[in-house]
């Protein structure tokens, strides 16, 4: 009898252990090579001497007269001018957009008479010119010497005197106002359509009333939606308010303009209202940053 027995017909099994580091082992031998991106380093590199180049010319052409623009960009009426600005945009958005809340909602209700109003005042309002809308606001006195409250196509029992009653800053932001509100009222629209149905139908299910699902469920949730569109038509609006200066308001471009028309320095007093733009914008992108964080909260992105 042999001491000896034959070897097994088959090896032993390799444990999941041995197999995950084999695996781990081949993948370390492998060689990895990162992706090439020649172009990208050239475009790099060619905006890189372009910006270069424009600094450049900043700095050095003695075109720009950059101590007229340190004299001016600060003083009392520019400073002024940059308040009636600001004072035309805070007016003209939240008029705007309270009007534009309420035209969105009137476009969707139920009620064939209410959606009728809301699309005439859009449609209206959307087509005829800013600065139109502006002069005829500023020539209302022109048209009609005073309005009358009464019965109508009869007698009139309280009047007022159209000439004392809008007066040039007045007709701006009613004109302002009145514009915004149409392209508002779309951007409100648009916001509350994004939000899924089934949000109403279950607060509906849940009995809450229905000033409160538009208040607490609706809006919050449309807000996502709502906000990229809504920032970009207020700064559109504060840049919009130099057109205003066709009615002699001494906002910030006007203010510019009487400047370099007494001094004749157009470039350097231009770059003035240029740097207070570009100011002013970045403040409001950066509000616009933290207020969409703060709506973006629970949303997975």
């Amino acid at each position: 009898m042999s001491l000896t027995s034959d070897p097994p017909l088959h090896p032993p099994a390799r444990t999941a252990v041995a197999e995950e580091q084999s695996a781990v082992d081949a993948y370390a031998a492998l060689k990895v090579v990162p992706v090439r991106h020649p172009w990208r380093w050239v475009a790099v590199a060619a905006t890189v001497v372009l910006l270069a180049q424009f600094l450049n010319g900043l700095i050095t052409n003695p075109g720009w007269e950059w101590d007229v623009f340190a004299r001016f960009v600060t003083t009392e009426t520019i400073l002024h001018a940059v308040w009636v600005t600001l004072q035309l945009t805070f007016y003209g958005t939240v008029v705007g957009f309270a009007l534009g809340i309420v035209l969105a909602f009137m476009r969707l209700s139920a009620s064939p008479f209410l959606r009728a109003v809301s699309y005439a005042y859009i449609w209206a309002f959307r087509s005829i010119p800013l600065i139109v809308q502006l002069l005829f606001w500023f020539n209302l006195a022109y048209l009609y010497k005073e309005l009358e409250f009464g019965i109508p196509f009869g007698p009139g029992f309280v009047s007022f005197d159209t000439m004392n009653l809008v007066g040039a800053m007045s007709a701006a932001v009613l004109g302002l106002a009145l514009h915004q509100a149409a392209y508002a009222a779309e951007i409100v629209r648009g916001g509350v359509l994004a939000v899924d149905s089934g949000q109403l139908e279950a607060a509906a299910a849940l009995g809450i009333p229905r000033l409160r699902q538009l208040r607490r469920i609706v809006l919050p949730q449309a807000m996502r939606s709502i906000l990229p569109n809504a920032a970009n038509e207020i700064i559109s609006l504060f840049k919009g308010t130099s057109i205003v200066s066709v009615m002699a308001i001494g906002e910030l471009f006007y203010q510019v303009q009487v400047v370099y028309g007494r001094n004749g320095r157009v470039v350097p007093l231009l770059m003035v209202a240029t740097v207070w733009y570009i100011l002013l914008t970045t403040v409001l992108s950066v509000l616009q940053h933290y207020v969409e964080r703060h709506y973006a909260k629970g949303a997975v992105r």
